[in-house]
């Protein structure tokens, strides 16, 4: 079983995005405020190292070159108060260490190890130097410089003073500036998070306005939703209904109109028959109906359920031709075989009204195909045909034409008559739906032209209309003749085109 879509929270997803980065930003900034604190921290530290290895440094010259030049041979033990000076730090053990210009180790402690120095470097006296390095597993700041006693020149007589520290006061400060930056940011982290949920909050409530609104409204309310109110970030979707609140609008007014008309169309038949019901039921409650009144009557109910019939057929076909759903499934259609069956089934009907009704056109045109839906496209051309035969007096003529385009890019399909024509005042009113044109006593349902538009711009077509031959202004009322063109988007397939022209069915 499929599960249910799940509807997404824009609040959610908002306070997500916007608390993830903080909630990611806060273990970085931690990491780099631990950085910054031990920079910070060890600066006094080695600053205090390096005043102790200078000064050692300085003691250590003045020894070496006072009992040096006297013994020829130079050592150097620490004063004992200098000693209990370095071991006087409770937090911390201090180690020192003074080396000869061979490495000898001259006095200290022999584990502190000596620096490594490139042999492309060149010793700097009394340069202070600092490192990190190990004595019995503890780590320690060493602070380490060369130092060259009076009346030795060169650095290769340099002598090497190291002093060195464990970390402990460095490590407790670092703690100490770590809570102080910290801590705080535990109490400003909950409080950011509820400024960012209260500003979030306050920042969607105009959705939740406006939901309420459209909520409240009647279900025949179509009025625009008011702009006003509405964040400007909103206000595309807000214009997007509204857009559809119109056209949904206007459908159900054309929906309503329409019924209202079909309504009144249908009344006409219905009326009749009911008329010429009631007329032989009192005929034959009098005894004095006769079989041709009998006949008669029957006669004009079969017309009105022929024609209330034909007008529930044309509604519909009207309701096919606007269903979205039967028009996406398309497939190609082939226009000269519809065409051709519909010459056939209406020949009948043409012979009868001794109507002259042909095809012109190839007979199997591969290319003459256009990707729709063929029961709309047959309900086009057979609309065409029937109006053509309705307006055709006797005698007349109704021609159905295919053309292919050279370029293969439309179908062409005509219909032509010999009737009245269509003035060019009312050429775009015949496509309405119920319009007659006037001074016709057609007897037709008003539909057909409007269908044949309606299918027409679903399958992406042009329709339009023409008079074949040129109005006289000396006989105004001749027949001119009707040409109803459709230019549909050609659909090409694979196979080349068999074109040969077929003589026309009469």
């Amino acid at each position: 079983m499929a599960a249910e879509p799940t509807h997404r929270s824009l609040f959610g997803e908002i306070l997500d995005w916007m608390l993830a980065p903080l909630l990611v930003i806060w273990p970085i900034s931690v990491a780099l405020t631990w950085l910054v604190a031990q920079g910070i921290a060890a600066k006094p530290y080695d600053r205090e190292l390096g005043e102790i290895a200078r000064s050692l440094g300085l003691q250590v010259a003045a020894e070496f070159t006072r009992v040096g030049a006297r013994s020829g041979e130079g050592r150097y033990a620490l004063a004992p108060e200098a000693a209990a000076l370095l071991r006087a730090d409770e937090s911390d053990t201090v180690f020192f260490q003074v080396r000869g210009p061979t490495g000898e180790l001259l006095g200290g402690d022999r584990a502190l190890p000596i620096p490594e120095v490139a042999p492309d470097h060149a010793i700097q006296p009394w340069e202070l130097n600092y490192r990190d390095d190990d004595i019995h597993s503890d780590t320690v700041r060493v602070a380490y410089l060369w130092v060259v006693p009076e009346g030795m020149a060169g650095s290769d007589q340099a002598l090497l003073v190291q002093v060195a520290e464990t970390l402990g006061k460095r490590s407790r400060l670092t703690n100490e500036i770590i809570k102080g930056v910290i801590l705080p940011q535990f109490v400003m982290l909950p409080l950011a998070v509820l400024l960012v949920w209260l500003a979030l909050a306050r920042g969607i409530a105009p959705l939740n306005e406006l939901q309420r609104r459209i909520r409240s409204r009647e279900s025949a309310d179509l009025s625009p939703i008011e702009e006003a109110r509405i964040p400007e970030e909103v206000a595309p979707l807000v214009r997007a209904i509204n857009d559809l609140l119109q056209r949904l609008d206007l459908s159900l007014r054309t929906q309503k109109h329409f019924l209202a008309d079909a309504a009144h169309q249908l009344k006409t038949p219905l009326a009749g028959l009911r008329t010429q019901a009631e007329l032989a039921q009192r005929e034959i409650d009098a005894g004095s109906y006769s079989p041709a009144e009998l006949k008669r009557s029957l006669k004009h109910i079969a017309l009105s359920s022929q024609r209330a019939a034909h007008m529930v057929n044309q509604l519909l076909a009207m309701a096919r031709a606007e269903n979205a759903e039967q028009l996406r499934q398309r497939e190609p259609v082939n226009l000269a075989e519809l065409a051709m069956e519909t010459v056939a089934d209406f020949y009948p009907r043409a012979r009868e009204r001794q109507q002259d009704l042909g095809y012109e056109g190839p007979t199997a045109p591969t290319r003459l195909q256009v990707l729709g839906q063929p029961l709309l496209v047959r309900e086009l051309i057979r609309n065409l045909v029937d109006n053509a035969l309705l307006y055709t007096p006797a005698g007349g003529t109704v021609t159905v034409r295919l053309m292919d385009d050279p370029f293969g890019q439309v179908c062409v399909l005509q219909v032509e008559d010999s009737g009245p024509g269509v003035a060019a005042a009312e050429r775009e009113k015949i496509f309405q739906p119920f319009y007659r044109t006037l001074g016709t006593n057609v007897d037709g349902s008003g539909l057909g032209l409007a269908i044949v538009r309606e299918i027409a711009q679903a399958h992406d077509a042009e329709v339009s209309v023409e008079d074949v031959r040129a109005r006289r202004s000396d006989e105004p009322l001749a027949p001119v003749g009707a040409r109803f063109t459709v230019r549909f988007p050609a659909h090409n397939t694979s196979t080349p085109a068999q074109e040969a022209d077929a003589p026309s069915i009469d």
